[in-house]
């Protein structure tokens, strides 16, 4: 079992996020924390982790490095007796508002794993993309996390801005692997409505051919690719997202998963404060949890399951392996170029 906890504020807003966040809202945070502890207590009986551990947490936002170390520590109280051994405890954080200070007291309440939102080491990058830090602001984070005790480190590019070119990615991807990081993300710029961004289109490049250049450079460089978008050391609470396990979604605009139910409380943090326990319950069909998994599993080293296919999907899976684009060990499929994972997909499904 997973848990997801979403702190909403940032310090400002990128040209490009979507995401439930917000600039202007800091004086709600006490109140904030106090409700998703509050929904957690809900969701730990609703998920039964009287008798399932959780293996993973995640705290994603928005920023989660604006919010305190001792704001989290009664969330922590509370789910602490329900941690596995060994359970991963990952904090995104921006490398602007992630002193020392923030560091050291996320670190003794027990996260061990930090997640930087850099996206560029290039000053003018930074700049187009509305980013809030600097380089050297970035570096210095990268540094600091490492000296205060987290052995994992893991931090975000982006790519097919208007601007990059291979020499410009190559840069940010050599600076990134110098650091002592452990795992490597790196996304392509998408326009979201109701963003700056989607109302200039030129600001994104339409150029295929960055996202294997960018991936043949990072699995040059010693880190492995076991997902579209993802490289280095596995991330375990991302790994249980793909294999759909039950996970936990505390907060404003968060999701829960749960067997074949997904959870959406309120996105409003207004909305979340006056009842932090409402949500919105989605039912999945067999047939969408089964695409979900199809998915899923062949952007990603998991696979998919042979069980998982009909018989004429089972011919459509054993054609595409004899011309090499799907790879059969004992019972399941693995894809070997995840970029074609879609089309694959698509392909496979009656």
């Amino acid at each position: 079992m997973l848990l997801y906890l979403h702190i909403p504020y940032c310090d400002s807003k990128c040209h490009y996020c979507s995401f439930n966040s917000y600039v202007d809202r800091f004086d709600t945070r006490p109140a904030y924390m106090e409700a998703l502890r509050c929904q957690l207590e809900t969701e730990l009986e609703r998920f039964g982790a009287v008798t399932e551990s959780i293996e993973t947490v995640f705290i994603g936002g928005g920023t989660p490095s604006t919010v305190a170390p001792e704001l989290y520590t009664p969330l922590f109280e509370t789910f602490a007796p329900y941690l596995a051994l060994e359970a991963e405890i990952t904090s995104e954080a921006n490398p602007n508002s992630a002193t020392p200070l923030w560091l050291e007291g996320m670190h003794s309440l027990g996260v061990n794993r930090i997640s930087f939102g850099v996206q560029s080491f290039d000053a003018d990058k930074l700049r187009s993309l509305g980013r809030a830090h600097n380089p050297a602001q970035a570096l210095r984070a990268v540094e600091n996390a490492a000296r205060t005790g987290f052995s994992q480190i893991s931090l975000d590019l982006i790519y097919n801005c208007r601007g990059d070119d291979r020499t410009l990615l190559t840069r940010d991807i050599e600076q990134a692997l110098a650091l002592p990081i452990t795992h490597l993300s790196a996304y392509e710029l998408t326009l979201e409505a109701g963003t700056p961004f989607a109302e200039d289109p030129s600001v994104r490049l339409d150029d295929d051919s960055q996202a294997r250049f960018v991936a043949k450079r990072i699995v040059e460089g010693g880190f492995g690719q076991y997902e579209i978008s993802n490289f280095g050391t596995p991330c375990r609470h991302n790994l249980g997202y793909w294999r759909l396990e039950n996970y936990m979604g505390v907060g404003a605009g968060a999701v829960g998963f749960l067997e074949d139910r997904r959870f959406y409380p309120p996105r409003s943090i207004d909305t979340y404060l006056a009842d932090p326990l409402a949500c919105s319950i989605e039912s999945l069909s067999p047939a969408e949890r089964k695409t979900e998994r199809l998915f899923l599993g062949l952007r990603s080293r998991l696979g998919i399951a042979e069980e998982l296919l009909t018989p004429s999907e089972l011919e459509r899976a054993a054609l595409l392996t004899r011309e090499g684009k799907l790879r059969q060990e004992a019972d399941r499929f693995y894809n070997p170029d995840f970029f074609l994972a879609d089309e694959i997909a698509l392909y496979l499904l009656d």
